[in-house]
């Protein structure tokens, strides 16, 4: 993934936000949170974020599956400042959505992330309903 368009990394844009502590136990050698422990953020997250938007109650039957993660390290984060994490849907198709994360630590654009989520039922995929396209566009990015 390139590095993110500039206007991604402005907090503003996202609905949802959400402030992640840091762990000792998230540093790796160089005393910076390491690239796994960013990832497992960005996945508490997401989680959050699905169920401040009750995104599994629109689903009904069917479940979500991540089907691609890319991260961009923008700089190091650090223990102990907690990261705040600004989130949104960035686009939705017809089976999945794209889920826009930015990663903030004092006032710094840290990673960015985004994550393809598949709405997936029992027989693979599921087209994403018109009134899930609706309950999630208040969770979009803005323009």
């Amino acid at each position: 993934m390139p590095r993110p368009d500039p206007s991604l990394l402005d907090p503003a844009r996202y609905p949802f936000h959400c402030t992640i502590d840091t762990r000792f136990g998230d540093l790796d050698v160089n005393r910076h949170v390491n690239n796994v422990a960013m990832a497992r953020i960005f996945e508490d997250g997401r989680v959050r974020l699905f169920r401040a938007s009750g995104y599994g109650a629109h689903l009904g039957s069917a479940q979500n599956m991540v089907a691609s993660v890319a991260i961009e390290y923008l700089a190091e984060a650090n223990y102990p400042a907690p990261i705040t994490l600004h989130m949104g849907v960035s686009s939705i198709g017809r089976t999945s959505h794209t889920i826009a994360q930015l990663a903030m630590q004092d006032d710094l654009a840290v990673a960015f992330a985004q994550t393809v989520v598949v709405a997936v039922g029992k027989d693979g995929p599921v087209l994403i309903s018109d009134d899930v396209r609706a309950a999630m566009s208040i969770w979009m990015v803005a323009a």
